[in-house]
């Protein structure tokens, strides 16, 4: 009978916590006034941000990857990227590659490299050069110099999360929770706590996306 109830308590605390993540994306959706944006990213940070709040992707780096020394080069000179064709390459870690200049992409959601090449051409003709915003992360090869390269890029509009803080970068965004390793983990991943939260809800980035850098740091709890 115990089994049973402990199954019972399971379910409920399951939907419960299920509803409350509904209603804490909605709070979110709600808050935000910019729709009409682009996110370049190095990851899939930028993609959830999209989807969190159901708004259409108008950008061509969604669920992909790069290095972020080569997401630095790109964010340097995005016209001219855009402007490029993709020569497959063969594939590294089981994902789908491509080279794009002198940059590698990585289509780690794609099940082709032609699929991942067709959604890219596909997304850049909606970029928004005017409302431009980057995400960078501090991993996949990210160094110091890397951090101070993506500081001086020209766009107003940009974050780096890191597992450290870094006074002495203004876009640079400490996320807890990686202090003991060399690098950040997934953002996208959920914490361990009792509401539903991943990493990446530590950032506000409704009000980063609304005005800009200057409006970072911990995000707030939806009433």
């Amino acid at each position: 009978m115990m089994q049973y109830f402990h199954k019972f308590c399971s379910a409920v605390i399951y939907v419960l916590k299920d509803m409350e993540w509904r209603l804490y994306k909605a709070g979110k959706r709600r808050r935000l006034k910019n729709r009409d944006f682009t996110i370049l990213s190095s990851n899939c940070n930028g993609t959830f941000m999209y989807y969190d709040m159901g708004l259409r992707y108008l950008t061509p780096t969604v669920n992909l990857s790069m290095s972020m020394d080569d997401f630095v080069k790109m964010a340097g000179n995005p016209k001219w990227y855009m402007e490029q064709e993709f020569t497959e390459l063969e594939q590294e870690n089981g994902y789908p590659t491509g080279q794009l200049g002198d940059i590698k992409i990585y289509f780690v959601h794609y099940k082709t490299f032609e699929e991942g090449v067709r959604k890219w051409e596909e997304r850049k003709k909606r970029i928004n050069w005017e409302n431009l915003f980057l995400v960078g992360t501090e991993k996949d090869g990210c160094t110091y110099e890397t951090l101070r390269r993506f500081e001086e890029l020209p766009c107003k509009n940009k974050v780096i999360f890191t597992h450290v803080e870094y006074p002495e970068f203004p876009s640079a965004c400490y996320i807890r929770g990686f202090e003991d390793r060399n690098e950040l983990g997934v953002l996208t991943f959920p914490k361990k706590q009792l509401l539903k939260r991943r990493y990446l809800d530590d950032f506000d980035y409704v009000s980063f996306l609304n005005n800009g850098s200057g409006q970072r740091g911990q995000d707030r709890e939806e009433t």
